[in-house]
């Protein structure tokens, strides 16, 4: 059984920074790609920002140029920092983990509130 465990959310205000980070245990081996979905109320989950096990990287046009995913190796942890906070980066954020084409892992999420 593969855990998922977040870290780093708050509340910040807007222009502000953050740092999500996602941790992993359990029987893992190594994953395909890594990243973070987020949640506001009222609106579909949103992908955030992935990053593969050779290291690519991609981003929702919203988040890019403020945003960075960030890895130590192909399983744990990973890192989201947040930059130049905006209202509309407030949701809750999950991380997630692709092990393969069929099973996916997720955090539980954390919450980041950003005031303007």
């Amino acid at each position: 059984q593969v855990r998922l465990v977040e870290s780093g959310g708050g509340l910040v205000q807007a222009g502000g920074s953050l740092r999500l980070s996602c941790a992993a245990s359990g029987s893992i081996f190594s994953f395909n790609a890594m990243g973070w979905y987020r949640q506001a109320p009222g609106k579909q989950r949103e992908l955030v920002a992935t990053i593969t096990s050779s290291g690519g990287t991609t981003y929702a046009d919203s988040v890019k140029g403020r945003f960075i995913i960030s890895r130590d190796n192909a399983k744990n942890p990973w890192s989201l920092q947040m930059n130049s906070l905006k209202p509309e980066d407030t949701a809750v954020y999950y991380c997630y983990a692709k092990a393969n084409a069929f099973v996916t892992f997720w955090g539980r999420g954390t919450q980041v509130t950003v005031s303007s």
